[in-house]
């Protein structure tokens, strides 16, 4: 499974990423918008940070004026991919680009439906949301079963890239059906590494260490 992480933070993207657990970057947005910054300086700068893609979203609404906005950002580099919404105008856009060999993330994707629909179209990602989901009434991680199913039945080369992850248990669920790629906030990636045995054995082992007067250094 692929990480990549759901920020325009650079220091936490540059924390992650000199972990080796980084495989790429999504923004939106919102989190442009909370970083404060101008769009294509920091997506510019994320795309130095990390070598795998790094997604920057179109604003536009309909087909011509996204395919403007696309020119202009799959400029800034080359492991730029493009951000489309899940209309059809968005699927057009996905569809011109994919021909012209540049990386697409369709996103904001609610049904099983919408999915075949990106697959159908060349999408390089189906960005489903879980956490959104949930909070709709709806089975988030069912949703990722079911674009699961449907991929490997017709073996689309679209791959799966479970968003709006909010705990662990969504990127342990999501790994279990099979997602290929989870992107999450820092927070929640960091979260991965912590288990209270973990932390109280280095407790233990550190109170031994001390007893022994030893230093390595």
């Amino acid at each position: 499974m692929k990480f990549f992480v759901d920020t325009a933070d650079t220091a936490d993207i540059r924390e992650l990423a000199a972990t080796g657990l980084l495989d790429g970057v999504t923004t939106n947005p919102t989190l442009i918008h909370k970083s404060g910054r101008k769009f294509m300086e920091v997506v510019e700068e994320i795309c130095g940070i990390v070598d795998g893609p790094v997604s920057a979203e179109v604003v536009a609404l309909d087909h011509e004026t996204m395919m403007k906005e696309a020119e202009i950002l799959r400029k800034i580099a080359d492991n730029v991919c493009i951000k489309v919404p899940l209309t059809i105008d968005g699927l057009k856009t996905c569809k011109a680009l994919t021909d012209e060999g540049t990386l697409v993330n369709v996103t904001l994707c609610f049904s099983a439906n919408q999915a075949l629909l990106a697959a159908k179209a060349g999408a390089s990602f189906i960005s489903p949301f879980v956490g959104r989901h949930d909070d709709n009434g709806f089975d988030g991680l069912k949703l990722i079963e079911d674009i699961r199913l449907i991929y490997d039945n017709y073996q689309f080369d679209t791959e799966i890239l479970a968003a709006s992850l909010r705990h662990p248990i969504h990127v342990l669920e999501c790994a279990k059906i099979g997602a290929d790629v989870i992107t999450a906030p820092p927070a929640v990636i960091k979260m991965l590494s912590k288990h209270v045995l973990t932390d109280k054995g280095l407790e233990g082992f550190a109170a031994d260490w001390a007893k022994t007067g030893q230093t390595i250094l």
